[in-house]
Formats: structure tokens, sequence, C-alpha cells
């Protein structure tokens, strides 16, 4: 059985604000909140993989501090233009 997209998306909403370290809810609560709902299919597809991946190397990855692998490399720039600036 496939998952309808309201759900869909608000599965991957509610994974994006409920994650291990609060840094990456607030990055990916954002994200997705502005984001999803625009995404084609490749993209959630990305996207939901991506949100199995652990909390620290994702951090360290939006944040610049080692890349990103291929697979997110433009999720993760993405994601990056988005942070805010300070």
């Amino acid at each position: 059985m496939s998952e309808c997209p309201e759900h869909r998306i608000k599965r991957l909403k509610m994974r994006s604000m409920r994650r291990g370290i609060k840094e990456m809810d607030l990055i990916l609560e954002g994200f997705a909140e502005r984001n999803l709902t625009g995404m084609d299919e490749a993209g959630l597809q990305t996207y939901d993989a991506m949100l199995s991946e652990n909390d620290h190397d994702l951090y360290q990855w939006v944040t610049g501090q080692i890349p990103a692998p291929a697979a997110y490399a433009g999720l993760i720039d993405n994601i990056q233009q988005q942070l805010p600036k300070t």
C-alpha cells in the first residue's frame, strides 16, 4: 500500500522536527516547512533517505565541517543556503 502525498509530507515534517540534537530539529524543521510541498518525487526520496542518517553526521555536513556524500550534496547545499546568516 502506498502512502498518500499528504501523509508522506506530514511524516517527513515530523521526522524533521524530532531529531536527536536540537540544532538539527531547528534546521530541518524550518527547511521542511518551507520546501517539502514543492519537492518532486526524487527530492522527497532523497530527503527521506537523508533523515535516516546520523544527526551528528548531518550537522557536520550542513555546517560544512565535512563534505556531504554525493547522494545528498545537492540537498545539503540547498539546506545550507537557507540557513540564517549570522
